[in-house]
């Protein structure tokens, strides 16, 4: 789950940031927890039912991560990795029937906000 203290050297506007793509990533990704488990997903798989553009459409929601972690100063390399990271979701999401379930256990937002906080807390 994407929570946690907001690394100590980050800056008002990276704290700001890091806060704003936490709640998107929960959305996206964490949102609904399923009973009597500890699993959860978010709209990705839901939205991602509908063919075509519904990965497309969750996709453009994801790149959203992509930009704030750039406005932030994460290096290209991470940027790419991220931009990766969402490839893979709307491929995987792709895939007729088991897309859903991909896009419910890939959870690429979490996976980017991590990325974002790893360079924050390295100083890059």
């Amino acid at each position: 789950m994407v929570t946690g203290d907001i690394p100590s050297n980050a800056s008002p506007q990276q704290q700001a940031a890091l806060r704003r793509t936490r709640s998107v990533a929960r959305i996206l990704d964490q949102s609904v927890r399923v009973p009597g488990t500890n699993f959860r997903f978010g709209l990705d798989p839901i939205v991602g039912i509908l063919p075509v553009s519904g990965d497309t459409a969750t996709a453009v929601l994801s790149l959203y991560i992509v930009f704030e972690a750039a406005r932030s100063g994460v290096p290209p390399k991470t940027l790419a990795m991220m931009c990766l990271n969402i490839v893979i979701d709307v491929v995987g999401g792709s895939i007729p029937i088991l897309g859903t379930v991909f896009d419910a256990t890939w959870k690429a937002n979490v996976r980017n906000v991590a990325l974002f906080e790893e360079q924050i807390e390295k100083g890059e």
